[in-house]
Parts: structure tokens; C-alpha cells; sequence
């Protein structure tokens, strides 16, 4: 059955009506993008479904075609009378969840959505209702994904769920390294990456991925060869022993460092520290 295409005003579209798998947009596409469409007009409708309790103008929420939108709303911006509209489908999802899932159906023809935006609209769609658990926003979002596929998914989405907020750019970082910081969180690893990432001064996920290093390397270290477990508190590697001072150890091909961070870790409680060892280890 053939789709009817609508015009409608640009300011009916809500653009955030739906979580979005995309968290910003490419500006040097942008501006390809609305190059073609002054000289060519729009190629391809963006896709919208009626909102259930519209919002003062907004009648309409975008499926698909977020940047379709922008770049119209810019020219829009700049030559008012010639872009007032823009061609649209009107779908009918059954839900809000299935909206999503057509957007991200319509998304994943295209490899510009990153691994971190992968995961993180599997997050945002579950904690925003939409879907009771990981699992479900897989099977909803990627109904035909094979199985591996939904398991780096979940991956994915497991790295997002415990480490948001603490990269910098996280956007940046491959799949490889994703599955990696996941299989490592999964080992029981995650309250040692999160230590490392707040009480480092790294500023950029380049020193952020270098500081990570040691740690990534002795869990898959440990997870390739685990050794038998003697005592459940051991190996130790973090410690808190007051307020403003926390200590880890860091295995390092050389040996292992014992890193100091916090407002406590001064020069004078260091050398008490190295007093103290070198009581408990000098020769009698």
C-alpha cells in the first residue's frame, strides 16, 4: 500500500519525542547535507508519527531522519519563505518502543552510529520505560540480530551502564575496546575502573584508554588464567583506609605499583609508608 507524503510546518516535528541513538551529528556532513538540498531539495522524507498528547505546536514525533531535520530547520533559518515545510511518512508504531526500533532499524543501514551510541540508546530505552530490561531492548531494538550479535549488544550496553559519565568522548572508542572494558567489568573488575577514572586527572579519553592499560591487561590476564581461589578477600586491589585516601595496586610488566590518590595522599603520609615497609622488610 502506498505511503501518502506529507508537508509539514518544521516547527509541528519533535525531535526529541524518542530516545535517539545518535548524540551529535557530523557538521561537515551537515553542511554537505544542506548544500544538496538548496540545490536539489530534500531526496528522501523523514519519517514521524502522531503524538498522543501533543505539545503547543508539536503534533508530530521524528522516527527517522534527525538530520534531514536539522539541516532543513538551518536552511529554514536562513531563507525563511523557501523552506517552511518538509516532506514526511506518517507511520503508526503501536508504541513508543516500536517507534524506537524503527528508528534504529533505519539507522543501523548506515555505520556512522558509533558502538557507545550503540549501547547507550539500550540504556536510555530501558530506563526510560520503554523496555523492562537489556535484554528486552535487544530483542526489540534488533529482531533479527543473530545471537553473537545480541550479546556485544548487551555488552555494549553493560559498559554504558557502568562507566557513563566518567569518559571523556567516549563516542571515540572502538567496538574492540568497548568489549574489552566490558569483558573486564563483567570479571568483577568495574569498582576498580570507576576508582581509576574519578581519581584520575586525565582529561581526554586518549590518557583516560592510557591509565586503563594495567588494569584492562591483568583482568584479561586473570580471566585467561585464573588462579585458584585460597581466600575470598584476596588478591587485594583497592584500598580505602580513611576518608580522602584510597590506594590500588596495579600489576605492570616490571612488577606492581601501589598508585596513591586523594586530598590525603601528601608527601609526609608517603613517608611514613615507606618507613613502614622498610621496617617490615629490612634485614634482622
Amino acid at each position: 500500500m502506498h505511503t501518502p507524503i506529507l508537508d509539514l510546518p518544521l516547527n509541528a516535528i519533535d525531535a526529541a519525542a524518542l530516545p535517539r541513538d545518535r548524540l551529535a551529528l557530523d557538521d561537515n556532513a551537515l553542511e554537505e547535507l544542506k548544500t544538496s538540498i538548496s540545490l536539489h531539495g530534500l531526496r528522501q522524507p523523514i519519517e514521524v508519527y502522531e503524538l498522543c498528547e501533543p505539545q503547543g505546536p508539536l503534533l508530530y514525533g521524528l522516527i527517522s531522519g534527525l538530520r534531514r531535520l536539522t539541516a532543513m530547520r538551518a536552511l529554514a533559518d536562513m531563507v525563511p519563505d523557501r523552506f517552511p515545510t518538509i516532506p514526511a511518512f506518517l507511520r503508526h508504531p503501536q508504541d513508543s518502543g516500536e517507534a524506537v526500533a524503527a528508528m534504529v532499524g533505519e539507522n543501523e543501514q548506515r555505520a556512522d552510529i558509533t558502538p557507545w551510541e550503540r549501547g547507550l540508546i539500550l540504556v536510555r530505552c530501558r530506563n526510560g520505560g520503554l523496555f523492562d530490561t537489556l535484554d528486552a531492548a535487544v530483542a526489540a531494538l534488533h529482531p533479527f540480530a543473530p545471537a553473537m550479535k545480541r550479546s556485544r549488544l548487551r555488552a555494549l550496553a553493560h559498559v554504558v551502564e557502568e562507566l557513563d559519565g566518567l569518559l571523556e568522548g567516549p563516542t571515540a572508542l572502538s567496538q574492540r575496546q568497548m568489549l574489552r572494558l566490558a569483558a573486564a567489568l563483567r570479571g568483577g573488575w568495574a569498582e576498580l575502573i570507576r576508582t581509576a577514572l574519578e581519581e584520575s586527572r586525565a582529561r581526554t579519553l586518549e590518557a583516560q584508554w592510557e591509565l586503563l592499560q594495567p588494569v584492562l591487561a591483568e583482568a584479561e590476564a586473570t580471566l585467561r588464567d585464573p588462579a585458584p581461589i585460597t581466600r575470598p578477600d584476596r588478591p587485594r586491589r583497592l584500598l580505602r583506609p580513611r576518608a580522602g585516601l584510597t590506594i590500588r595496586r596495579e600489576r605492570t610488566p616490571e612488577g606492581y605499583l601501589l598508585r596513591f590518590t586523594g586530598p590525603e595522599a601528601r608527601g609526609m603520609m608517603i613517608d611514613q609508608v615507606l618507613d613502614d615497609i622498610e621496617r617490615m622488610y629490612a634485614p634482622i
